[in-house]
């Protein structure tokens, strides 16, 4: 598939769509997942995220053959073809906020991306409840229901309403969260942290917020994301302004005006945080 193609973006989208369809079915015939397990302390995984995940490796499948593909359950068949070393690839995470999909808390998603020599070129994210997609391929914008998307305008941090999220680690790291949430805190507007990388990368795009930071993160949790964003005009970086690495993302997504801000801020954060 050509970067940036509209057909790749199709088969993203299709692909979400076909996940999605199987995260609805569970809502709305069981009302849930029936069975929740424990990747790790406070990491879920549901027979739910296994099922939406084979929707969107069968698609793949049909649709883009001899592609590889990096799933985040699906440690076998999710790396099929040596997709973690491969330049090209496709990057999906099934079912992007386990824990509050459990929980019935409504926000989860589908998040499926093309990477081609090391560079993401097409995107969607898909919000089974909303029945929202949101779209990008490189070079064509970000686009949400026909809608082209476009961050927001603020470039004052005290006006500005951050977004972030706590690793898995959590519980042993309290400290090291809380020294970046408290920086903020007393600095913006407001911190929202809703439990979606995903979808926090898709309010930076559509301009309903304003900077987004997180450590721990895995490919799957943004390679979509971050096209999405720098295609409605925002930037997508590490924390200290490098590229971002999908290897380790250690993320900060903004509109751009509040940047080097962030940059700064961050850096000064990550050499004084806590162990």
């Amino acid at each position: 598939m050509r970067a940036g193609s509209s057909e790749a973006v199709h088969t993203a989208e299709a692909a979400a769509r076909a996940a999605g369809a199987v995260i609805r079915a569970a809502l709305t015939e069981r009302g849930g997942p029936a069975e929740v397990k424990h990747k790790g302390a406070i990491d879920l995984v549901t027979e739910v995220d296994i099922a939406a995940e084979h929707a969107i490796l069968e698609l793949l499948a049909q649709r883009s053959p001899g592609v590889p593909v990096l799933a985040e359950e699906a440690q076998g068949a999710g790396d099929s073809g040596g997709a973690a070393t491969a330049s090209t690839r496709w990057i999906v995470d099934p079912l992007d906020g386990t824990t509050n999909f459990v929980h019935g808390f409504p926000a989860f998603c589908v998040s499926v991306a093309l990477e081609q020599d090391g560079a993401q070129v097409a995107a969607a994210i898909y919000e089974p409840l909303l029945d929202r997609c949101t779209t990008a391929g490189a070079g064509s914008g970000a686009w949400a229901e026909g809608q082209r998307l476009r961050v927001s305008g603020c470039s004052a941090l005290d006006r500005a309403l951050l977004l972030t999220g706590f690793g898995y680690d959590r519980r042993a790291r309290a400290d090291f969260y809380l020294h970046f949430f408290k920086y903020f805190l007393e600095r913006t507007q407001g911190i929202r942290r809703a439990g979606s990388a995903a979808l926090d990368l898709c309010h930076i795009a559509a301009g309903r917020a304003d900077a987004y930071w997180e450590h721990s993160l895995g490919p799957w949790d943004v390679a979509a994301g971050a096209l999405i964003v720098q295609e409605a005009g925002g930037v997508v970086t590490d924390m200290t302004g490098g590229p971002l690495s999908l290897r380790a993302p250690r993320l900060l997504a903004s509109n751009g005006h509040l940047h080097d801000e962030m940059v700064a801020a961050l850096s000064h954060l990550i050499e004084s945080a806590p162990a």
